[in-house]
């Protein structure tokens, strides 16, 4: 639009608004919102028998409407010898007591405590787009200067970011109460729509300055006040609205399949993360019906994690069997109470039509869908930090198979259990009926114990069925001990499940941090023994010390360790793990005939392939298992002198060297009314040379 400046600066410019309203003429140019949008807020700070001072009012017609509903003590003041002309001649006959007057914001003529009130709408973003401000300074300290005590200074702004924090420091300093109100956006089709939101300023003087500062940030024009305690705690807020506002402006303007946008719904109150919704629309070829334009579907609690919700290819599958043109996926937060889905339901539906796809009718009903009308479930029951990876919480959930499961997860990365196990009664076996779904759902932590015998991953099920690899369960290999080294113990899944079911094995476990290992402890069974040790400490380090101190081979050595470092392709492990260097100390702790086992996480395909070529080069035999719906892969590597080249050799001898592992974690007998659920042969059936 050309009647807009076209920098900043051009805001404070009095010739700017000179040429301005001599080009728009006596059509009123609505700054930021017109009478209804405004009147809500304006009549719960305004009275209607205030003295009001109208701060560059230009030749909107807030002030001839708010004059019409009974405020007939208004002082409008603006620079525009024009508009200050044009208004008076045209309210000269219908509004006699209506006064537009030129002068100068920045230095009035009025008497010091004279109004009870200020108003502006825009004229302090005008002011201060000056490079330092200082006009809009000069504003704001007139307009204290003219209230009275207990007067209030109401600005309506788009409160970019160097605007408001120049107006609240100012009166923070003051001592007066700052309270900022952001206002329900109309859904508007007109393209010159401002994309932010509109904000209301409204700052009290008082007789003393308050010791501390009062900052407020209310939602709408009746929205409950949230207490600050930082003018950056308020800029922050600010920020969120106006992303927000940006977001669902291009929601309803176009769709993309490819965005994945998202974002958090806190609860007015507290200000926690309470719901998280991803919008995910269809592809331009989909063939979907005409009716089916926008739905919302609810993540059970617990769910949020698998991979249909939280991976973009997830996503997309769940919205192309929902078929709809646009799905948003909600998960709730954990930390959170949820009555029922029909309370979810009534919460999320005012917030619905800002997150409708183009051409959605007002009126049209959004269905909510879930799977079979069920919130889940879910129980915290410990939280901790630990200084190595942050804030964490332990809790259980049910799944969508009915099981109950326990889960530690480190809040930095929600989306991520970093370890799972699943539960069983403490006095029952661990298969579950359906029949007792509804039952497990209202046992008690107390009488709830973790499965040893369940690995919930599927990476640590093909780490240990590579073990099959060493030929554990033959006639020969009967009473032969197993030696086993672990970098990694996240909730002690994987190293109990080997101390509970290989024969003669023992287990040796690096953990850098001492807090997941008394996690592990206190709340997923983890039992350490003479045959199942931590060592606390660096992986890297270990296997250093190990090489130096020499005398010491292992059958097996499993690397099962997380990388920090998001920024990278590969999670898992961090890069220094799989360095050359580090592979030739790894293989020279091996037996004759051990065995390697490395959880790869690489979504690099370049970075992949690298790691690959240097494993191959430090092992002959690589092979590569896959994980069904996950990045995960596993991969078995053998430097065994007695291997050929050619590892497609050895492939069809696993399949009886898997049957005989599967015989030998059988044969232990249940650990405590607990056996091994894992089927080696078929985890071994799939596997691929590299």
């Amino acid at each position: 639009m050309s009647l807009l400046p076209r920098a900043a600066e051009e805001f404070s410019s009095a010739e700017y608004w000179e040429r301005f309203f001599r080009k728009r003429g006596e059509k009123a140019f609505e700054w930021y919102g017109d009478y209804n949008k405004l009147c809500g807020v304006l009549h719960k700070y305004i009275k209607i028998q205030d003295k009001v001072l109208v701060v560059g009012c230009g030749n909107s017609e807030l002030s001839e409407q708010m004059y019409d509903v009974g405020y007939k003590h208004l002082t409008n003041i603006d620079i525009s010898e024009t508009v200050v002309t044009q208004m008076n001649q045209r309210n000269a006959e219908r509004r006699p007591g209506l006064t537009f007057q030129q002068v100068d914001a920045t230095r009035t003529p009025y008497e010091a405590a004279s109004y009870q009130a200020a108003l502006d709408k825009g004229t302090l973003d005008a002011m201060a787009s000056e490079e330092d401000g200082a006009l809009a300074r000069n504003m704001l300290t007139e307009v204290g200067r003219v209230l009275s005590v207990g007067g209030r200074y109401v600005c309506v702004t788009l409160a970019q970011e160097s605007v408001i924090k120049l107006a609240v420091e100012h009166f923070v300093e003051l001592g007066w109460a700052v309270r900022l109100h952001t206002l329900q956006e109309e859904h508007r089709k007109d393209e010159d729509s401002f994309a932010l939101p509109v904000f209301v300023l409204v700052c009290t003087k008082f007789r003393q300055p308050m010791p501390a500062p009062i900052l407020e940030m209310c939602l709408g024009e009746d929205g409950s006040p949230t207490r600050l305690t930082q003018v950056a705690e308020l800029l922050s807020a600010v920020r969120e609205q106006q992303a927000y506002s940006v977001l669902r402006k291009r929601l309803r303007t176009s769709t993309d399949a490819s965005s994945n946008l998202s974002l958090t719904l806190c609860h007015a109150k507290t200000g926690l993360p309470r719901y998280t919704l991803t919008v995910q629309d269809s592809p331009p070829g989909a063939k979907v019906p005409r009716s089916n334009l926008f739905a919302i579907f609810i993540v059970p609690q617990g769910s949020e994690t698998a991979w249909l919700y939280s991976s973009s290819e997830g996503r997309r599958q769940l919205a192309a069997s929902a078929n709809f043109r646009r799905l948003v996926i909600a998960a709730m937060h954990r930390n959170q109470e949820y009555t029922d889905m029909q309370a979810v339901q009534s919460e999320l539906s005012p917030m619905v039509m800002d997150l409708a796809p183009p051409g959605m009718p007002d009126n049209q009903q959004v269905p909510f869908l879930s799977v079979g009308g069920d919130l889940g479930w879910r129980e915290e029951l410990s939280r901790g930090t630990s200084q190595l990876s942050g804030e964490y919480c332990v809790e259980n959930v049910r799944g969508e198979d009915g099981e109950l499961y326990r889960r530690l997860v480190f809040l930095s990365n929600t989306a991520l259990v970093q370890s799972e196990s699943r539960l069983v009664s403490s006095n029952t076996t661990s298969n579950h009926k359906k029949k007792n779904r509804k039952k497990a759902k209202a046992a008690s932590s107390s009488s709830l114990s973790v499965d040893s015998g369940f690995l919930c991953c599927g990476h640590h099920e093909a780490m240990v069925a590579g073990l099959a690899m060493l030929g554990v369960g033959t006639p020969q290999s009967k009473d032969v001990p197993v030696s086993v080294l672990l970098v990694g113990l996240g909730g002690g899944g994987l190293p109990q499940f080997l101390r509970d079911f290989v024969p003669g094995v023992t287990v040796e476990v690096v953990e850098l941090d001492p807090v997941v290992l008394e996690v592990a402890k206190e709340w997923f069974g983890f039992r350490p023994d003479k045959r199942l040790t931590v060592t606390l400490g660096d992986g890297l380090e270990r296997i250093r010390a190990l090489g130096e101190e020499g005398g010491r081979l292992f059958d097996a050595i499993m690397f099962d360790v997380d990388n920090k470092d998001s920024t990278l392709g590969m999670s898992c492990p961090p890069a220094a793990f799989v360095e050359t260097s580090i592979l030739n100390k790894v293989r020279s702790l091996l037996t004759p005939n051990g065995v390697f086992i490395l959880n790869l996480v690489c979504r690099d395909s370049a970075l992949r392939k690298s790691v690959l070529e240097r494993v191959s080069r430090v092992y002959p035999t690589v092979l590569s298992r896959k994980i069904d719906g996950e990045v995960n892969e596993v991969l078995l590597c053998s430097g065994g002198e007695n291997e050929t080249a050619d590892a497609a050799r050895i492939l069809p001898s696993l399949h009886q060297a898997a049957k005989n592992l599967q015989g030998a974690l059988c044969s232990r007998g249940p650990e405590g009314n607990r056996s091994p659920h894992i089927d080696v042969v078929e985890l071994l059936r799939d596997l691929k040379v590299t």
